[in-house]
């Protein structure tokens, strides 16, 4: 696709009030060097016309964009059901979503925004409800069944991507505007209530340099366990990079250190996954500019 029918589909995104960011050509994740994408989205048409010069594919932020998206996948070759989804009629996620649905005696929602993964997989967009904050989930639904809400995002239609799984374009299938999310997925879909904070346990010396070190780390755990709700995860980076600046510079253990911000990601209910790739993106970017601390 050239780079502009691409930016009409952009456009058309930012119309609709989606907030959107540039992923890497070919690729579902951000360009190199584009980091904290989650403070880098717009609806501003200028601004798009001048990032989409260039042939980037389309990232729709969830979260600033009031969507919750439901990702119905398609198995990769060879990759079998769980003993719990393994029975006749379940071949795929849009056939253990058909499923969910008549267990809980509803209809199939299809009747809103619609767009065809490029692997043959379907992405459901709707509208996040009032008063309740969805984030991002693999699998609680069931089997190839992912969600997308706070903190996340998608590929948007138009993108072309290409890996070891096969190459594919996303296209719109229902251009109509995305329907509230049902009450019933609300529920599914809304996390468990976290437990009581408790204070992370970092123990360093008590000389002065480690009293120093020490508030350090607690100033990063606090930005992570203060962050909003759609902040999460650029707060996570941000405190890893911080961090990892002070590992590199041999102040720090990245072990110890990655266990903290697991602890303080696991407090404000990141995935655990994600949360791990975001440390360790965020040790890898503060390893480029090590920090010392003086005696």
């Amino acid at each position: 696709m050239t780079t502009t029918n691409l930016t009409r589909y952009v456009l058309a995104a930012a119309a609709r009030g989606w907030h959107v960011f540039p992923l890497a050509r070919n690729s579902k994740t951000p360009p190199r060097g584009f980091t904290a994408w989650q403070d880098r989205t717009t609806t501003d048409p200028a601004t798009i016309r001048r990032i989409w010069q260039h042939p980037y594919n389309l990232g729709i932020a969830t979260g600033p964009s009031r969507l919750v998206v439901i990702d119905l996948d398609r198995p990769k070759p060879g990759e079998q059901p769980p003993p719990e989804w393994n029975r006749p009629g379940i071949h795929d996620g849009a056939d253990v979503f058909a499923h969910l649905c008549e267990q809980a005696g509803q209809p199939l929602p299809l009747e809103t925004f619609q767009v065809h993964t490029r692997r043959g997989g379907l992405h459901l967009y709707f509208t996040a409800p009032e008063g309740a904050t969805l984030t991002n989930t693999r699998g609680s639904l069931g089997w190839l069944i992912d969600t997308r809400a706070n903190g996340g995002y998608v590929v948007g239609p138009g993108s072309r991507v290409t890996d070891e799984h096969g190459g594919g374009t996303y296209e719109v299938l229902r251009p109509i505007t995305p329907a509230p999310l049902p009450a019933w997925l609300v529920e599914r879909l809304r996390p468990a209530p976290l437990p009581p904070q408790k204070p992370v346990t970092v123990p360093l010396a008590s000389d002065r340099r480690g009293s120093y070190i020490r508030a350090a780390v607690l100033g990063e755990l606090n930005r992570v366990t203060s962050s909003p709700p759609h902040g999460h995860n650029n707060a996570l980076y941000l405190a890893a990079v911080a961090l990892g600046q002070l590992v590199a510079g041999g102040e720090l253990n990245a072990a110890a250190v990655t266990s903290w911000l697991t602890e303080a990601a696991a407090q404000i209910g990141q995935p655990y996954g994600e949360a791990q790739r975001t440390i360790a993106s965020g040790l890898r970017a503060g390893a480029r500019r090590p920090r010392t601390v003086a005696a």
